[in-house]
């Protein structure tokens, strides 16, 4: 991600206070410490996106707002989502007709 967008979502991503990315963090981002995760908050949101139970979904759209999520969808990384999620959140924020849902972010060889 360049750092233009990295920039913008870390503005965005401040609507969320800290409890709550730390929450998310230490049940979606097991991996890696509170605070090693906390300094990317854009991976936190898409790992509850893509594999977050249907109360915390709700709990982070209420509190980050579609805007945010739209954006996080939109400058996803590859391998962030599974295309079930991709998918799933494309509908769900209307950013998709049925059966027109964008190709995943993938990599191109050579």
């Amino acid at each position: 991600m360049d750092r233009s967008k990295s920039e913008n979502l870390s503005v965005a991503v401040r609507k969320l206070d800290r409890d709550t990315l730390s929450f998310f963090a230490k049940k979606y981002v097991w991996w890696k410490s509170e605070d090693e995760a906390g300094e990317q908050p854009e991976r936190v949101i898409a790992q509850v996106m893509n594999i977050g139970d249907f109360d915390d979904v709700q709990t982070l759209e209420m509190l980050a707002g579609t805007e945010l999520l739209k954006k996080i969808l939109n400058e996803a990384e590859i391998g962030q989502f599974s295309p079930r999620s991709w998918s799933y959140w494309h509908y769900r924020l209307d950013l998709a007709a049925v059966d027109e849902v964008p190709t995943m972010p993938s990599r191109r060889l050579g």
